[in-house]
């Protein structure tokens, strides 16, 4: 059974590692440590991808949350920096995605993502309009591992599950595909991916990365 069309999660997927720069900027400006930071920052990541916070109050919340006087100039440097962690790119997933498009696949983005980062990811990544389907979860009011947010990528692109690829580097979200019904391969590294394509019985005329 040929594969019709393959969904790429965005972070870590078709991104190389999060900007230590950036990430380093933003323990630096909130003077906690670093587990302190962590603990703060994604307890709070999940209602931000799903839209129930802005950039602004998700930076807004972890200054309550921390005890911190923030303004609105640490704010909009605090964005920055997030938006900045993110936008990093990983030129062989880029290209191979570009390749399976003319293979006759096509091609989606899925990211659980918010709306501060997205505004860098635009300005910064032109290449992002070269897929098919764009799923930004925030402007759905819902994110993975949810299933309804991979049946509204499915609708979009018009493909059945078992003719779908999904491919994150997160396991919850691969066990959500999986359930559904659709190809599902756990992100690692590029020749991980290679590998994986390579053995599986799926399509092997498919271009490998």
């Amino acid at each position: 059974m040929g594969l019709r069309a393959v969904i790429f999660d965005f972070g870590m997927v078709l991104t190389g590692l999060p900007d230590k720069e950036a990430h380093d900027a933003m323990v630096r400006m909130t003077g906690l440590s670093i587990d302190q930071f962590e603990e703060l920052y994604w307890a709070d990541r999940h209602a931000y991808d799903e839209g129930k916070l802005t950039g602004v109050t998700f930076w807004q919340k972890f200054g309550r949350d921390s005890g911190l006087s923030l303004t609105p100039a640490d704010l909009d440097r605090l964005n920055e920096l997030d938006a900045r962690m993110w936008t990093t790119c990983d030129p062989e997933m880029v290209s191979w995605q570009q390749r399976l498009r003319q293979h006759g696949l096509r091609t989606a983005i899925l990211s659980n993502m918010g709306d501060s980062v997205l505004e860098n990811i635009e300005r910064k990544f032109a290449w992002i309009h070269n897929f098919d389907v764009l799923i930004w979860s925030f402007q759905h009011g819902i994110a993975k591992p949810d299933p309804a947010i991979y049946r509204l990528t499915l609708e979009r692109l018009g493909t059945e599950p078992g003719k779908t690829l999904f491919i994150d580097d997160k396991h919850p979200n691969i066990e959500a595909a999986l359930a559904l019904g659709m190809k599902a391969i756990e992100f690692k590294s590029v020749a991980q991916l290679r590998r994986d394509l390579d053995h599986a019985d799926w399509d092997h005329s498919l271009p490998l990365p």
